[in-house]
């Protein structure tokens, strides 16, 4: 629980009143039943309930917030004490003034006030009704809390992947609008396309997606073509490829999962964006695994960040939301190529 201090009738009253009135009918039918003296039963176990509600409630939210809480455990101890000691004095009292002098008859003698026995007695018999009472109490709103944390927890990781991807979306976006700039300078027929295309795209990330659902795999795929074509208006040479190697009819992801990875290699490959060759490779592994690939040829000479954009960071980030550790995302370079590698797994319940 965190914060016990704040502890309020959170439970509804209907429960207290039904625990206090079970605990209440049983005891008085047990006692009553023991002395086969139903109407002693009743009286007493109205003073004995008196007493226990009080004592309880003082113990959960006046005792426990004050002392507990805060560590002061010597004081907690001492005003228990006294607490159960004037428990004792109105019991005692009450009992031998409104119901009979014999003040302890289930010990089968006659006990008078203040003899030690009794006083332990009582005692003990306090201390197992608050203990039994502020234990069930106390794990119903532990219960609740975690329920409420976990719901939290969940609000939260909601809000920051909503947050992560639509990073993701302006950054795109904003890389596009700015290859349009480039088109409209150079007065290029190319414009009227690359407009369309957008629109396409824009279409897709507006209606498209609905908020954290996954989308069909097809459709993400269909949305990196249409980037690709639009990149493709801007180079002068470049060759791009994408292989399936699987059949991915029924294969749902996260959205805009893939397309960073996609804008990287454009970014970074080829000679001075030119003669850019690109592979990407989507692949189903044991029907468990999607295994996403992209291989860009780029120049070592260039001595570019090839791994710490904005984009990039931004998916590792989702990533970790998304599936925790059951994700790979690596990468390397061989023979002039930069190659990036990501497996997901498709049915993330966890």
């Amino acid at each position: 629980m965190s914060k016990i201090n704040e502890l309020k009738f959170d439970i509804k009253l209907q429960n207290h009143l039904g625990f206090w009135g079970l605990y209440f009918a049983l005891n008085f039918l047990r006692w009553g039943a023991y002395f086969n003296d139903y109407e002693y039963s009743l009286k007493s176990n109205i003073i004995e309930f008196a007493l226990h509600i009080p004592l309880v409630y003082f113990n959960l939210f006046v005792l426990i917030p004050k002392y507990i809480i805060k560590s002061r455990y010597y004081k907690y101890t001492l005003t228990l004490f006294l607490s159960l000691i004037i428990v004792y004095l109105l019991k005692t009292g009450l009992t031998y003034y409104i119901i009979s002098e014999n003040i302890w008859p289930e010990a089968n003698r006659e006990y008078k006030p203040f003899e030690i026995n009794h006083i332990i007695a009582v005692c003990i018999g306090e201390l197992y009704v608050l203990a039994m009472a502020s234990s069930i109490y106390l794990t119903l709103t532990w219960l609740k809390e975690r329920d409420l944390n976990k719901t939290l927890r969940e609000e939260q990781f909601k809000i920051k992947l909503k947050y992560l991807k639509n990073q993701i979306q302006p950054h795109f976006f904003f890389n596009t609008l700015n290859n349009l700039y480039a088109l409209s300078l150079e007065s290029s027929d190319k414009v009227p396309d690359v407009i369309l295309k957008l629109s396409n795209l824009m279409e897709y990330v507006l209606y498209d997606i609905e908020g954290d659902k996954l989308v069909p795999l097809i459709k993400e795929i269909d949305y990196i073509q249409n980037y690709i074509e639009i990149e493709k208006l801007r180079f002068e040479k470049v060759d791009v490829s994408i292989i399936i190697e699987s059949n991915i009819d029924e294969v749902k992801v996260p959205p805009l999962l893939f397309i960073t990875l996609v804008e990287n290699a454009f970014k970074h490959g080829g000679l001075n964006n030119q003669n850019l060759k690109i592979k990407i490779n989507c692949t189903i592994i044991d029907g468990t695994v999607l295994r996403f690939e992209i291989l860009n040829n780029f120049v070592l000479s260039q001595n570019i960040n090839l791994k710490n954009g904005i984009g990039l960071r931004n998916t590792k980030k989702r990533l970790k939301l998304l599936f925790r550790k059951k994700y790979t995302l690596e990468h390397k370079i061989k023979f002039n190529y930069y190659i990036i590698s990501l497996q997901i797994p498709l049915n993330n319940e966890d």
